[in-house]
């Protein structure tokens, strides 16, 4: 083994186990719904890992790059082994998906093929099929006049093998294309959901007349995505093949998904036009696209088979009839998403819109939600006469459209709006509102670790900052004068902002915690971890004798309890009702010793993105966030340990020990405080209640 192979763990692979992390949940005795839903999420998270992960390596491979990554594989290797691990996988998703549906039939919910259904419910499908089906899909036939068809990347089909009936020894191959606006399952009643194309099959000589059936099969394909999707997911294979190497074949084929003994002849059929690496065919035992699960888990009428929604909670300084700016006047204010409600951030630019003391509100926008809160209030402001600027970024992937709508109607109230900078995305999550206070200007500003969406808000866990701190207000004038305006010199006093802070920051606080030995005390929380010469810092300061515990929720590129090199590191991945996504960073021996990120520690992030590390001050809010840590570090029922080996463990409990999820003693922390608070308003008593409550808990 050369030094890098044992510090360093394949990314792919520990995106990998990351998924099967997800699909674990189903293990668990949690509702049956949850269930579905994790089923779903493992479904979308793999797709999403075919079009851009797997993609990304068979273009490095056809371009001939045989070049090793830290952890020492080429590009074929993690081929080899990603399909190796997948295909021993399917069998697990596939005993998860069918021991639900069973245990969902008991409840009285069901998801039935088509010739299961009692004559009733067939009919009721039948009606459906002539009345909804029939006129979406397209009938395809493949022959000398016909040629093969586009089929868009995820796009599922029944490929069917027909006869004609006056010629019965003339063959005919073709495909019925499955229309996305369709809906996955067919509900024939309330209780009963059906496969669609269990439907179209029975109905397939009605698409063909002239011609008998022979036989069908659900198929469905994976293309390499034109677009790069998920911001967690990566764009480094991308920079290496534009640093000279052509894309080949783009947007070719990187996977089939096909019914489990499907026909010979139809199989020859199809690959014979598509030419799919036969290890990349995976045969299905369960329907295929399930990461449409959705529509069945959101079936209101089984709810009491979900989990009961959490209402997120407004506490004080922040409530009915308060100012915002009056109460970040008083103190630094930090919020926990979806714990606290996430309102007080639309609040707060929507007081800054009516505000006649406002003069300039200026935001980032990277994700927002489709009729946006804050983006009326900046319209508003904007055609109020207020100076707005907003930072709107066009590559936020898969939310182009969207951005792009919100962008023109910016610019036709009125304000200036940054369409991103030349090589570089916009990560950070920064908004400043500057208000007339007679002959001064105040600066109030908001620090997030997440998008300015409130529906994310309600899944993701974040951490909000509002401050009106002076350190701040410079920084973030510079940081929005950088996006708007020509700016060589990108660095902050107070602030860190990538590509060039954030690194040398992170590297120069864990060099002082590894010159303290034994003393030294680092734990970071964030999404991804694999930027080399991080984790060869951990390294050093772990052979120092810092302790060091990392809160990995995703890939995590550093292997854990090697000795002399990581002996001192321990990494866990919290995986629960919750998508973990919270930046918050502990150096025991800094002045700060709190921080909160954009960034996860991954090149793209530090690099080649501008983002933003906000320093905690408050001495009340750094206990908080500390307090927070330490919680997650205790959490003996959502956690998952990081063994030497690359592989995740979960974190074991004697029969005798208390039981602390970390999702739980938060929602019922925040509950808590709001229930005491509903006939008390007095801040103190609040601070008293939640510094006593967390301890506790």
């Amino acid at each position: 083994m050369s030094e890098n192979e044992t510090l360093f763990i394949n990314r792919e692979l520990s995106w990998l186990r990351f998924n099967s992390r997800v699909l674990a949940q189903c293990e668990k005795d949690i509702p049956l719904l949850e269930k579905l839903k994790f089923i779903a999420i493992y479904m979308t998270n793999l797709d999403e890992f075919y079009m851009i992960r797997v993609a990304g390596l068979k273009q490095l491979f056809a371009a001939g790059v045989t070049t090793s990554s830290s952890d020492g594989m080429s590009p074929l290797d993690q081929l080899r082994e990603i399909r190796k691990y997948l295909q021993d996988e399917q069998n697990l998703v596939e005993a998860h998906y069918k021991s639900t549906v069973d245990a969902l039939s008991k409840e009285g919910l069901f998801i039935k093929n088509y010739d299961k259904l009692d004559d009733s419910l067939k009919q009721k499908c039948d009606e459906y099929f002539f009345s909804n089906i029939l006129p979406v899909i397209v009938p395809i036939a493949v022959d000398a006049t016909h040629p093969f068809p586009h089929l868009n990347n995820l796009s599922f089909s029944l490929a069917v093998k027909l006869a004609d009936i006056e010629h019965p020894e003339i063959l005919k191959y073709g495909m019925i294309r499955i229309s996305r606006v369709l809906p996955r399952f067919t509900q024939p009643s309330e209780k009963v959901y059906v496969p669609i194309e269990t439907i179209v099959h029975r109905h397939a000589e009605e698409i063909f007349p002239g011609y008998k059936l022979l036989s069908s099969c659900a198929f469905r394909v994976t293309r390499n995505a034109d677009i790069v999707i998920e911001e967690e997911e990566a764009d480094d294979f991308m920079m290496i093949l534009e640093q000279g190497l052509k894309l080949r074949r783009k947007g070719a084929f990187v996977r089939m998904q096909i019914e489990k003994d499907a026909d010979k002849d139809i199989l020859e059929f199809l690959n014979s036009h598509m030419k799919i690496f036969h290890k990349d065919i995976f045969f299905s035992n369960v329907p295929l696209t399930l990461s449409s699960l959705w529509q069945i888990a959101s079936n209101k009428d089984f709810s009491h088979l979900a989990n009961p929604p959490y209402a997120p909670k407004t506490l004080p300084p922040f409530g009915e009839g308060i100012s915002i700016f009056d109460a970040i006047d008083k103190e630094d204010i930090a919020i926990m998403h979806p714990y606290e409600s996430f309102d007080p951030v639309v609040s707060f630019i929507k007081e800054a819109s009516k505000d006649p003391k406002v003069i300039s509100i200026r935001m980032t926008l990277y994700r927002v939600d489709k009729n946006s809160p804050i983006i009326q209030s900046l319209i508003d402001a904007a055609s109020d006469g207020k100076q707005v600027t907003v930072m709107v970024e066009l590559k936020a992937r898969f939310d182009e459209e969207n951005n792009l709508h919100w962008a023109k109607a910016l610019e036709d109230a009125g304000a200036h709006v940054i369409y991103g900078i030349t090589g570089f995305k916009v990560h950070a999550k920064v908004s400043q509102v500057i208000r007339q206070i007679g002959d001064k200007l105040k600066f109030y500003m908001h620090f997030g670790t997440g998008n300015y969406n409130g529906s994310s808000a309600k899944i993701y866990t974040d951490v909000s900052l509002f401050t009106s701190r002076e350190e701040f207000s410079n920084d973030t004038t510079t940081f929005f004068h950088i996006l708007s305006g020509y700016n060589k010199n990108r660095r902050l006093k107070t602030l860190s902002m990538s590509p060039f802070q954030i690194k040398e920051r992170i590297i120069e606080k864990i060099k002082i915690e590894a010159s303290k030995g034994a003393q030294g005390r680092i734990i970071a929380k964030m999404n991804a971890l694999i930027d080399t010469d991080v984790i060869e810092e951990l390294s050093l300061a772990s052979n120092a004798g810092v302790k060091i515990d990392l809160i990995v929720r995703g890939v995590c590129g550093l292997r854990p309890g090697i000795k002399g090199k990581s002996e001192n590191i321990r990494v866990r991945s919290i995986i629960g009702k919750y998508l973990e996504h919270a930046r918050i960073l502990y150096f025991k021996h800094s002045d700060p010793k709190i921080y909160i990120s954009s960034a996860d520690w991954m090149p793209r992030n530090l690099e080649r993105r501008l983002e933003l590390m906000t320093p905690i001050y408050d001495a009340r809010l750094q206990d908080r966030m500390l307090e927070i840590l330490e919680l997650q570090l205790s959490d003996n029922e959502l956690a998952f340990e990081l063994k030497s080996d690359g592989e995740y463990e979960k974190v074991g409990r004697s029969s005798d020990a208390k039981v602390i999820n970390s999702h739980d003693v938060l929602e019922n922390y925040i509950a808590k405080i709001y229930r005491s608070l509903k006939k008390d308003t007095d801040k103190a008593k609040a601070d008293l209640i939640a510094t006593k409550l967390l301890k506790e808990s």
